[in-house]
């Protein structure tokens, strides 16, 4: 019993340790203004996976993303205002709309990834020792499954 109950304080102490220091990272690097102009969270979120999985209905990411369709609905039409998604009709179905990150989205989210993936290498080749990059390397994959399993 004792093992167990030291066993669930450890993960709890993990838990939050691991949220505040994720918080952190993630709020600093939203902060960190790009070139390519400010976008929210919510809209950076879909645009990056418009980009990487490729077109999807309003339905499914709203779905994906965790929101309502509302606030879904919302997100787009900012993006679709800044001319960085369009919306479309399925060939298939011609009464599902699809939505389809334009040229200036992909360009924005390349820019975008980019000074957040240069801000992070500037910030691990200061201050972490090849050992310790090799231990962070390795972190990954266990926060990977941590995030498949949330």
């Amino acid at each position: 019993m004792n093992e167990t109950r030291s066993r669930a304080e450890d993960a709890t102490e993990i838990a939050a340790a691991l949220r505040l220091s994720v918080g952190r990272i993630a709020r600093k690097v939203r902060a960190a203004k790009s070139a390519a102009g400010d976008l929210a969270l919510s809209e950076s979120s879909v645009l990056a996976r418009l980009d990487s999985y490729g077109p999807d209905s309003p339905g499914a990411l709203a779905e994906l993303e965790g929101v309502r369709p509302q606030a879904m609905a919302t997100t787009l039409a900012a993006l679709e205002e800044r001319g960085l998604v369009s919306r479309g009709r399925d060939a298939n179905d011609r009464r599902r709309a699809v939505i389809t990150v334009t040229e200036a989205g992909r360009k924005m989210t390349a820019d975008r990834r980019s000074v957040s993936v240069q801000r992070m290498a500037a910030a691990i080749d200061e201050e972490f020792t090849p050992a310790e990059r090799r231990e962070l390397l390795a972190l990954l994959a266990l926060l990977d499954r941590l995030g498949e399993r949330l």
